[in-house]
């Protein structure tokens, strides 16, 4: 079990190899559309999203705060880069 809790600390230490500016800009202007979400590798609920207008706009925009405060994450989990 010591494997897999080192992996799994391992993994959350990395950095994502996506960009901080990109992912906040395509958040503030192309949010709704899901944009960020494609760029760092979330199709899924990208789709949603396109579907959804971004949740009306509300999900977009908790999304587009989660960036800008450095909680949010990659397809991968790992953190998106300050720099």
């Amino acid at each position: 079990m010591e494997k897999n809790e080192k992996t799994v600390q391992d993994a959350s230490m990395e950095i994502s190899d996506k960009g901080f500016v990109p992912t906040a800009l395509l958040a503030f202007f192309l949010g709704p559309l899901g944009a960020h979400r494609f760029y760092v590798g979330k199709i899924g609920t990208g789709l949603l999203m396109l579907v959804t207008f971004g949740g009306l706009g509300i999900w977009a925009l908790i999304d587009f705060i989660m960036i800008i405060v450095g909680s949010f994450k990659d397809k991968e989990g790992r953190p998106i880069k300050n720099h």
